[in-house]
């Protein structure tokens, strides 16, 4: 009988790489970010491997950002034939895919005009900076946001965020934005002054708890814009690029209802899921206001460049051949269905389950009620990410009741049971230790 000899054991270098991570993360990067205790090294579709070679599912999409999941040869592939064309030339000249790749985000949106940026950030800026122009000779500037919104981390970001946790530190606040009630269009209404120039909104609110906006609200906006002559802007950074089943969360939120495919806004931001990992952001503004923004009003050097379009191109021909809107549909509808099922069999875990498509999110009961997490100065969000981390599935928190689901548009019906069945798993714990 062959003798049967074990693997030896890794080398120290393996065995404490996390520790290695981390320490280089203490010594030289800024501390801006509570990270989670993971390190990751590579990953292929829905499945990341930390530096330890442990396997995980990942449902969290680095945020709503890797759109065909992780290592898309196709995506690859773009990268490495663009890189040996031109990477980069500035704005200063015409390049094709950068017009081709606006032709594309119109084709999705309505007659209209692109500008490229690098983020979700510099994209929501640039829709500031077209309320602030288009308002400029009439005296308006003022621009009314939504409680509990999120819209980046820029000085004006923060201004504009109806979170006070980003704020603090940062006063005094940049002027010209105040936030009123989400899904309350009498608050918008009362709110107006003659300052007012723009009202921006999340389709679907992330940061905020994953929060989607009434039909009666979306459609009574764009009349209030109208009346008073105000644009109506879009945050579609983490709602938008088909996570809901269609291009933009909008979209699916009017489908069916009367009027509802005339709803065109002045203006959405984009980023995120638009490069699939690849950073780039862009927003869009509707066909009369195109031109606002003439030249030497607005710019920026990486914005658009060769690389950043020939990636999003073939992330957009991906999603558009594999039929990937539908799988957001489909698989999303089955997810929150199962999930649904576990907020009804452990109610003292689960509060609720709400979302649409690929953009989820599950509300745990209050941090009280949940003996295992009572006692921690955690959020019961962050516990909860925790065990999944545990269970080998990554999701993302928001606030501090609920759980993103934010998975890769090509996420597979079986990989969503199996992710079902761990979360499943880590709620009965929780209900058990109760």
């Amino acid at each position: 009988m062959k003798e049967i000899v074990p693997p030896p054991p890794p080398p120290p270098l393996v065995r404490n790489q996390f520790e290695s991570v981390r320490e280089l993360f203490s010594k030289h990067v800024v501390p801006s970010y509570a990270r989670f205790d993971l390190a990751f090294e590579r990953g292929a579709g829905s499945r990341v491997w930390d530096v330890n070679g442990r396997r995980y599912l990942d449902l969290g999409g680095g945020i709503a950002v890797c759109s065909l999941g992780h290592s898309h040869p196709e995506i690859t592939e773009a990268l490495v034939q663009q890189s040996r064309k031109l990477v980069h030339v500035s704005n200063l000249y015409y390049t094709e895919a950068q017009g081709r790749l606006a032709q594309q985000l119109v084709k999705h949106l309505a007659p209209g005009k692109v500008f490229f940026c690098n983020s979700g950030a510099e994209a929501n800026e640039g829709l500031y900076k077209l309320a602030r122009k288009f308002g400029h000779d009439e005296g308006r500037f003022e621009i009314l946001t939504t409680a509990n919104s999120f819209h980046g981390r820029t000085l004006a970001g923060i201004a504009a965020t109806g979170q006070e946790k980003v704020k603090k530190g940062f006063e005094p606040m940049v002027s010209g934005f105040r936030q009123v009630p989400f899904n309350d269009l009498q608050a918008v209404r009362d709110a107006l002054s003659p300052a007012t120039v723009a009202i921006l909104i999340e389709g679907v609110q992330g940061e905020g708890g994953i929060t989607a906006a009434s039909v009666d609200y979306l459609l009574g906006l764009r009349a209030l814009c109208d009346e008073q002559h105000l644009l109506l802007l879009m945050d579609g950074v983490q709602c938008g690029h088909f996570r809901t089943g269609r291009f933009q969360s909008f979209q699916r939120l009017l489908e069916g209802v009367p009027d509802g495919d005339g709803f065109v806004p002045d203006g959405v931001s984009m980023a995120k899921s638009l490069g699939g990992g690849f950073p780039i952001g862009a927003f869009w503004v509707r066909g009369r206001h195109a031109d606002v923004l003439g030249p030497g009003t607005h710019g920026t050097t990486y914005g658009g460049t060769p690389l950043g379009c020939a990636v999003a191109l073939k992330v957009l021909e991906i999603i558009e051949r594999e039929r990937l809107a539908e799988n957001a549909r489909n698989t999303g509808e089955f997810l929150k269905a199962a999930l649904q099922q576990l907020v009804n069999e452990y109610p003292a875990v689960l509060k609720n389950v709400r979302g649409l498509g690929f953009m989820l999110g599950l509300e745990l009961a209050d941090k009280d009620q949940i003996p295992a997490f009572a006692h921690s100065d955690k959020s019961a969000a962050a516990q909860f990410v925790d065990r999944l981390h545990d269970a080998g599935v990554l999701t993302v928190p928001s606030r501090t009741q609920i759980v993103r689901l934010l998975p890769a548009l090509n996420l597979t019906r079986s990989e969503a049971e199996e992710g079902v069945q761990q979360i499943r798993k880590t709620v009965s714990e929780l209900a058990m230790a109760s």
